[in-house]
């Protein structure tokens, strides 16, 4: 090696390391959930399993605890979260406003929204397809079946053009009633004035257990049309939001992996040897600084929701109202797809 590059090499290399070594400083996103003392999170209007009220107006499912995660981490306590409700078509205007922290609104990941509208998309939270439910009544087995149907669905999603894209590719002509709002489109078609109704299988389940006045009258078709991998987004910009929203629910995915729950995480903060249960219970190294927060981040995170299989039973599982079996989102240890990077 010619010596005369050998100093600039060591004093690269010295940068480099206190590059890696340093501290995340807080953004302005940060900052401002700090100030005002709650996380904005942009909901759906309704879809029971990911966000909906009850009658007293207090919010439930798995999105609505992927937010109350981020705000235990951040504020120390899962309740300070501001729930916004936001149909398809102000979801997205929302968040580019600055009028919500993040969006966790059952919405797809795609190139085009990933590429185009200023968003991050953060961790895969939810891995879903896209359904088609129908009356028993009509006597239809499978999708291919629905000729010269009536399809009702939302406009500003991705299944309005999924049904377009599918039902062109097998060459079935089919007639699709798109409404502004889910509401009136799953009315629409409860009411008889479509034959079938499209949008992710997950919502599918919640309609017919909720909305039918007999949900044994209805079956969901065995064919899922499309991918569906749901994430929470936050803007573009602020790499100190971003890095919170990713490993917030990361760290909830990698608790189920390791073996922390909600009711024994006091118990393995006092005395787990396993350096993976640490790391997550603050007893570890210290991983909070890097992302501008403090070592117990991600134990008020479990503590406040539970770990995500955790999440996900209570929410859309076989026990819930929704009596989804975990299928592709079993951990990747087991069978499924969701695998979270190493919280180390």
């Amino acid at each position: 090696m010619n010596k005369t590059f050998r100093p600039a090499l060591l004093a690269g290399a010295c940068l480099a390391a206190l590059a890696f070594a340093a501290p995340a400083f807080a953004g302005k996103t940060l900052d401002a959930v700090k100030q005002r003392g709650t996380v904005k999170c942009g909901v759906t209007n309704g879809v029971a399993g990911f966000s909906a009220p009850d009658t007293q107006g207090n919010w439930s499912g798995l999105d609505v605890d992927t937010c109350r995660a981020i705000a235990a981490a951040v504020l120390g306590d899962g309740k300070k979260v501001d729930f916004v409700p936001l149909n398809s078509q102000q979801r997205f205007s929302a968040l580019q406003a600055g009028e919500i922290d993040i969006l966790a609104r059952n919405t797809t990941w795609t190139l085009t929204r990933d590429a185009s509208l200023g968003f991050n998309f953060t961790t895969i939270t939810y891995y879903d397809g896209q359904g088609f439910l129908v009356p028993k009544k009509l006597k239809v087995t499978s999708a291919k079946q629905l000729k010269n149907a009536t399809i009702c669905t939302q406009s500003g999603t991705t299944n309005e053009k999924n049904v377009s894209d599918y039902f062109r590719a097998q060459g079935i002509p089919v007639k699709t009633v798109v409404f502004e709002s889910f509401e009136a489109s799953f009315k629409a078609f409860f009411s008889g004035r479509c034959q079938a109704f499209t949008t992710d299988a997950s919502a599918l389940a919640g309609l017919r257990n909720k909305e039918a006045s007999n949900p044994d009258d209805y079956i969901i078709l065995p064919e899922l049309i499309s991918k569906e991998p749901l994430a929470p987004l936050v803007r573009r910009g602020d790499d100190e939001w971003f890095a919170i929203a990713k490993w917030v629910p990361n760290a909830l995915i990698e608790a189920e992996e390791f073996g922390v729950t909600q009711a024994n995480a006091d118990e393995l903060k006092a005395g787990s040897k396993d350096p993976a249960q640490q790391r997550l219970l603050g007893t570890g190294e210290d991983l909070g600084k890097l992302l501008g927060l403090d070592k117990d981040w991600s134990f008020r995170a479990i503590k406040a929701v539970g770990n995500y299989g955790e999440i996900f039973e209570r929410n859309v599982g076989p026990k819930s109202v929704l009596k989804l079996p975990r299928g592709s989102n079993n951990l990747w240890s087991k069978g499924g797809l969701i695998y979270a990077p190493p919280v180390r």
